[in-house]
């Protein structure tokens, strides 16, 4: 079939005129060489298609074979013509009985001059032979296999260079964490000290706080709050103390490890963050956040069981102020620090140390102000949060400007005046015996966990504030 498909009917006829005036010619001369046919095999110099052999076991063949296109993208018979010279041609003959890359067949004759013309024959297939199809779907295969093992070995050495780089920061950190935990001589005072000096004052480095956070043990529960509860724990023969965040609770725990570690935010009057990690303690996750340790608790506890003279108020009210000024304050600079509003302060959340001082803490609910965008990052959280007696009345309308920073350090300052009236409603006046309990604000108009509604209707509608006692406004 393939060779009427090469051929128009010109050459056809021209062909047969051939190959009878070759057959007539060898007849008339009883030549003992015999003259075959010849096409894509045929030797140099030789015309009309035709090639002689002399000898005994010359053959003449046919051939065909399956090729593939590459251009129609088809697989086509392709066939082709010729002489077996050498000795054992009968041998080639038998070729498409094994098994070959490509189908083929191959027929000999030798019984007349040009007799493997008139040779018909199909390419012979075996059942587990693959097809020239077969063959250029494993060739395919095999580039995919290139490329795609190109890619790995491509992806192989970036991660290889990305451990490489990984583990020398490692080296550098663990070389950091030596410094910094040399034979476990260092207090943590001298440890703050340091982080201070050589870094940028947002604490110490992560690998330091992260073997810190391994090695604390808690001792006892000093507190408990909306997000988990506080212990009283020791590292290295010292008092610190650790906030364990409830699993749920990972945002809110997030949250506050990133105020503490914002820039310059270290300060006298602000709680001193430690470290931050979190760990596995019998088949619970624990989030802890790990702060300087006053043994004298919030101001709330303090102002609870002690009386104050006015110097003591003063210095109290003083240090909690200036704590408060830090956090609100920008600091410009190579090691800049944003503006950062509290959004909850309260006397549960102002430490007293041990020098009668004060200190801020409580950082979760905080929002800052980006330098570069000046837009004010809330962590996620809504507008009115807090505590609700604490809130400042736009809080409570929910008439805050939220792209206003002021409005949030506004804010701020109404629940710290609160604070200035719990601290100065515990002083001894001269002339009065002892001053009045403790209270907190509006302790006298709602109940102890009132309602937003409630506080709303409190400090909105009807303008109520803590009573300032006569005393006070007699006292020069």
């Amino acid at each position: 079939g393939c060779w009427w498909k090469t051929h128009d009917l010109t050459s056809v006829f021209f062909d047969v005129l051939f190959v009878l005036r070759v057959r007539v010619s060898r007849l008339s001369a009883g030549s003992a060489a015999l003259e075959c046919y010849c096409m894509g095999e045929c030797p140099e110099h030789r015309l009309n298609n035709t090639c002689t052999v002399d000898h005994p076991e010359a053959m003449c063949f046919h051939h065909v074979q399956e090729v593939y296109n590459d251009h129609t993208g088809k697989v086509e018979i392709e066939s082709s013509y010729g002489c077996l010279r050498e000795q054992g041609a009968i041998l080639a003959c038998k070729g498409h009985l094994t098994k070959h890359k490509a189908p083929m067949n191959i027929r000999c004759c030798s019984n007349s001059d040009l007799c493997n013309y008139d040779l018909k024959i199909d390419v012979v297939r075996h059942d587990d032979e693959p097809t020239n199809e077969d063959l250029y779907t494993d060739y395919t295969h095999l580039v995919i296999f290139l490329l795609a093992l190109t890619m790995c070995l491509f992806v192989t050495g970036l991660l290889c260079l990305f451990y490489r780089r990984r583990r020398k920061r490692l080296e550098s950190s663990s070389t950091e964490n030596e410094h910094f935990l040399r034979n476990g001589s260092k207090s943590l005072l001298e440890l703050m000290e340091v982080s201070i000096t050589s870094g940028s004052g947002s604490g110490l480095p992560k690998m330091v706080q992260r073997t810190i956070a391994r090695q604390i043990e808690l001792d006892c529960s000093i507190g408990k709050g909306r997000y988990g509860e506080v212990y009283r724990a020791s590292w290295n023969g010292e008092y610190v103390a650790c906030k364990v965040f409830n699993s749920t609770e990972e945002p809110s725990w997030c949250r506050e490890t990133e105020i503490y570690q914002t820039n310059l935010l270290r300060h006298d009057h602000i709680l001193g963050f430690i470290a931050a990690d979190i760990r596995g303690h019998r088949g619970v996750t624990q989030l802890l956040l790990i702060t300087n340790y006053h043994e004298n608790g919030s101001l709330y506890d303090y102002l609870t069981i002690n009386c104050l003279d006015e110097e003591q108020a003063v210095e109290m009210a003083l240090t909690a102020c200036s704590g408060l000024c830090h956090l609100h304050t920008e600091i410009l600079g190579k090691q800049a620090k944003p503006a950062i509003a509290h959004r909850d302060i309260k006397s549960k959340n102002i430490l007293v140390k041990r020098d009668g001082t004060c200190c801020i803490a409580d950082f979760g609910l905080a929002v800052r102000l980006n330098m570069h965008t000046n837009q004010i990052d809330v962590g996620g959280q809504n507008t009115r949060v807090g505590t609700k007696r604490y809130m400042a009345p736009e809080v409570l309308e929910e008439t805050l400007n939220t792209s206003n920073f002021n409005s949030y350090r506004q804010a701020d300052m109404y629940s710290f005046g609160l604070v200035l009236w719990e601290i100065t409603s515990r002083i001894t006046l001269p002339g009065v015996e002892k001053p009045t309990p403790y209270q907190i604000p509006y302790h006298d108009i709602v109940p102890s966990d009132p309602t937003f509604e409630q506080m709303r209707k409190v400090v909105c509608s009807y303008g109520n504030r803590p009573e300032i006692p006569g005393a006070w406004m007699k006292n020069e």
